[in-house]
């Protein structure tokens, strides 16, 4: 028996937001969040980044995430990413680059409904760009307690741009 649940799948094309809701609930303390296909309407190097929702399904747009990155690019030397305080997980599922080639990002969520500790999140994620390929990983943490719903992808750039993926979302079942 596999120890993940599909919870539920999503897809949206050309939008410049989409927001997956009432995908955490209390039946799992840990998420995985599969996105793939990720790309955007043109090929302008963009962002693509992303809030969390609570329950009751507003965007969490506080400037209470902090996060950080490793940037490992085929092409170059690796970079960091550091922020704090901010209203959003920035580059947290890459970059965007070379219609129509597509990012990629798995995402673990740690606690998201729980209202006595922060929302922490494990991520990893892959892009194509004009020079090679760049990977990312990292951590990042809602310092908030609010009980977490879901999660808001956003074209995080160039008014006017918008973004296309599949979005998978998997209970993590741990057994005692």
């Amino acid at each position: 028996m596999s120890n993940l649940r599909l919870i539920n799948e999503t897809s949206f094309s050309a939008v410049s937001s989409a927001t997956v809701t009432d995908i955490f609930t209390s039946d799992f303390d840990i998420y995985k969040v599969l996105v793939t296909g990720l790309n955007q309407n043109d090929a302008t190097q963009n962002v693509a980044s992303f809030r969390l929702v609570n329950t009751s399904g507003s965007i969490i747009t506080a400037s209470n995430y902090d996060n950080a990155q490793l940037n490992i690019d085929s092409y170059g030397s690796f970079g960091e990413q550091r922020s704090t305080n901010q209203a959003k997980l920035y580059r947290f599922l890459g970059n965007l680059n070379d219609e129509p080639d597509d990012a990629n990002a798995t995402l673990y969520v740690f606690n998201p409904t729980s209202t006595s500790s922060y929302t922490f999140l494990l991520q990893q994620a892959d892009s194509k760009w004009t020079n090679g390929f760049s990977s990312f990983k990292g951590i990042g943490v809602l310092k908030n307690t609010s009980a977490v719903g879901g999660i808001n992808f956003f074209s995080d750039g160039t008014a006017g741009k918008t973004i296309s993926a599949t979005v998978r979302t998997y209970g993590l079942r741990v057994d005692n």
